[in-house]
């Protein structure tokens, strides 16, 4: 008889639907409890008002844009330091983790400081018109720093999979560059690509931190939801906190729903 590792089917399938249950599930459950005390019409008109609607729009907007702008640089990234050997490659290989280790707020007031009138990149791109402190590009250049690495870092191990000689069998088949990545590396890529894009996308929809000082905090152009989130906690407007953070809960999980129904469909037409 083999023995197993862990114990069997049922006490670790319990274990892990307590887990789950304790640490996803019963907050996400306080959160819809919560909300369940404002009224329908009260409910509707915190969710819809002009001020809530302009920060959706500005949210998952620039989170979808930066999460999109993050797959080719994250795969070009990925092949660069699976590919090439060259100085500085664990370097380069470890800055990429920096978003994830670095506080949120860190990352937005050095963003902002270098992105402001007088940073070091601002005093030449404000006087070209470029103004990204204080502006949606500084939000979209904030959840693009944070969401790169998941790109990555997704990709990388199965570049690392991805065997040379599938390309050189391309290239001596007569594929041209171009028709090799195309048809044999992007295929072999693609659903890694998608769920380092949803993952980026997941983690832009609820940044804060790195948003909130480099953003401007605007109403109506600048405003991020989780902000108005905290706004309305700092008001003890706890019911309409939730009601936003239900709303954003059902977007994410609908767009995220769309994204693995795709994924799974690759898989399959792959198989």
């Amino acid at each position: 008889m083999q023995r197993r590792v862990l114990p069997g089917f049922g006490l670790t399938l319990g274990f892990a639907l307590m887990y789950l249950g304790l640490i996803i599930l019963l907050p996400l459950a306080a959160t819809f409890v919560k909300t369940a005390g404002l009224s329908w019409e009260q409910f509707w008109s915190t969710v819809t008002s002009p001020r809530v609607v302009a920060s959706y729009k500005l949210t998952f907007g620039t989170s979808f844009y930066a999460a999109l702008f993050n797959v080719p640089m994250g795969v070009i990234l990925a092949w660069v330091l699976v590919r090439y050997q060259f100085p500085g490659r664990r370097f380069m290989d470890a800055l990429v983790d920096l978003p994830f280790a670095l506080p949120t707020a860190v990352a937005g007031i050095a963003l902002t400081s270098i992105y402001a009138k007088t940073g070091w990149f601002g005093q030449w791109l404000e006087p070209m018109g470029i103004k990204v402190a204080y502006t949606q590009v500084g939000v979209w250049v904030a959840l693009t720093f944070i969401g790169l690495p998941f790109v990555v870092r997704t990709v990388q191990p199965i570049l690392e999979e991805l065997e040379p000689e599938l390309e050189e069998a391309a290239a001596t088949l007569g594929a041209t560059r171009l028709q090799t990545i195309r048809r044999v590396v992007i295929p072999a890529l693609l659903p890694a690509i998608i769920t380092g894009f949803a993952l980026a996308f997941a983690r832009a929809v609820g940044e804060y931190g790195s948003v909130v000082f480099i953003s401007g905090n605007m109403p109506m152009k600048t405003e991020i939801t989780p902000l108005l989130i905290i706004t309305k906690l700092e008001q003890y407007d706890y019911a309409g906190a939730t009601a936003l953070a239900v709303v954003m809960l059902l977007v994410s999980f609908a767009l995220l729903l769309v994204i693995q129904l795709v994924q799974r469909y690759l898989f399959r037409s792959r198989a």
